[in-house]
This record gives C-alpha cells, structure tokens and sequence, in this order.
C-alpha cells in the first residue's frame, strides 16, 4: 500500500491536466478556475509528502477548521473530482452534512437601500461605468460571469442571449436600462461589442468589478462584506419573487436547474419574518 500511495502525488502539471480536462467537458472557465485554486491549496498544504486518504482527511480537518463549511465542500469536491479524473476513488472524503437554514444572513444580503448607495457613491466618483455594471447585473439578475453578453447589439435589440453552464436563456433588459446603456455606449463612441470594457479592450472580469465595488463600501456606508457582485443577484432574486411569487419562472431568469438553488436565493431575514408575524394579528389579549 506504500508504494502504491508514493505514486500518488500532486503535482502542478497534473492540476493542469485536470482543468484542461474541465474544460473540454465544457465548464465554466470560472469553475475551472476554482477549482485549480482549490487544488493548488491542497497541494501546499501536502508540502510535498504523499497523496494518501490520511492526507486528505487530514486536509478536510484543516479546511473545517478554517473555512464556513460552504467554503470546505467546494474544496472537497474540487479534490474528489480530480480523484475521480485519477481514479483514486479510495481517496475521495464526505463534505460536510450542512443544516438548511430557514433565513438568510441579514448581516450579509444587501438591502435595495444600500444598493442604490453605491449607485450614487459610484457617481459621486464619477464612475459611470461602475454605476451601470452594478445597475445591469441587479436589474437583469445575471451572473458577473454573463456580463459580457450584455454589447451593443443587444442593448439595441433589448435582449441577450446568456451561453453559460452549458445551458443557453434569453434575458430581456429594462428600457430603462437600455436608455442608459446607449448613451453610454454613445459617450464611449461604441457601436459592436461588449458594453463594459477594460482599458484595454477586453470584458470586465470579476476580479475588476469586485475591487472597484469595494472601494465604493465607505463612500457609501456600506458594510464591505455585503459587496460584491453576486450579491446584486441575491437582491434582484428576493425582490422579483416579493413582487411575482413564482419560484419556477424565477429559476428559469437565474439560469438554475434545481429550484431549490433558487430558494435559497429568495430566503427572507429573520427579521423579516419576525415583521410579518406581527402584522398577522393574531394576539388578542
């Protein structure tokens, strides 16, 4: 068993054959990139001794430790996948069991208030072109990755077609938002193309937006762990479902296959919930 395990070894180029396995499977170039992040993580952490399964639990022990237990699946499951690709099965650990929790972190969602506090904080600096990245993905639901569909020729057409996850939707943009979006496409002197852009051309990525989102947190009031750009798609979730109720349609604009994904999305604070309780009325005495 020994010998065996001593063949076991981590290395960089085999993270590297295993994304590049991802990727001919199609994923997401965000997941592959996790999950090479997550596997270099192990691979330190080995500092160069033998993949065995006492490492690996040994790993998860560290990791449970250390990160919300959310954080410590999907770093296992980036493990037992390249386990899988290796056909280490016998290394493969159990995630965490996670209680499902009845209401959101009210500490960590942000609130339609706030949101419009970094829209204007974003003006105040004068950066129009934050202000419409935080407005685009809230009013659209889609993710940060999905940015770049939104160009000029859908802005024109006012619908974007989203290839994302191996699954292909349609998201329709607010006149509103298109107003917007076209006179800053006229301001830029643009007319093809991806709407938000660096410097040098390319699509903002998340790692732009979510640094210039945090440098917003103290202009506007803002606690900096309620910033960054998924959570605009939390708040969009939560207020299209108060408004509609229909969990289903919501899941097919998120681009979800499993509504229960959605559901978590649309968990209310305990706060909240505390309100509505009162409202009912049914304390007499």
């Amino acid at each position: 068993m020994k010998k065996k395990d001593k063949l076991r070894e981590l290395t960089p180029a085999l993270i590297g054959r295993y994304a590049a396995a991802l990727r001919e499977q199609e994923k997401a170039p965000a997941t592959v990139q996790k999950y090479v992040h997550d596997l270099t993580l192990l691979y330190g952490h080995l500092g160069g001794a033998a993949l065995t399964k006492a490492a690996v639990i040994g790993w998860k022990e560290y990791l449970t430790a250390n990160y919300a237990a959310a954080s410590v699946n999907t770093m296992l499951a980036a493990a037992n996948g390249l386990f899988d690709f290796c056909g280490w099965t016998d290394l493969k650990v159990k995630p965490l069991k996670i209680q499902k929790s009845l209401f959101c972190n009210a500490d960590k969602e942000l609130t339609r208030e706030e949101y419009i506090r970094l829209i204007r904080a974003a003006e105040q600096d004068g950066n129009q072109r934050l202000s419409l990245v935080i407005q685009t993905i809230c009013a659209t639901g889609i993710r940060v990755s999905e940015l770049r569909f939104i160009t000029a020729e859908t802005v024109q057409s006012g619908r974007a077609e989203i290839n994302n996850k191996g699954k292909r939707r349609s998201v329709f943009l607010p006149d509103k938002l298109r107003r917007l979006l076209k006179k800053y496409l006229q301001t830029q002197k643009r007319t093809a193309g991806p709407v938000f852009i660096t410097k040098m051309g390319k699509p903002l990525d998340r790692s732009n937006i979510w640094r210039d989102m945090k440098a917003l947190c103290e202009r506007a009031g803002v606690a900096p762990g309620k910033v960054f750009p998924h959570n605009l798609r939390h708040l969009f979730a939560r207020i299209y479902y108060t408004l509609e109720k229909d969990l289903s349609r919501l899941a097919d604009i998120l681009g979800h296959s499993n509504v229960n994904t959605t559901r978590i999305y649309t968990m209310e604070s305990g706060v909240v919930h505390a309100r509505q309780m009162e409202r009912m009325g049914l304390i007499i005495t």
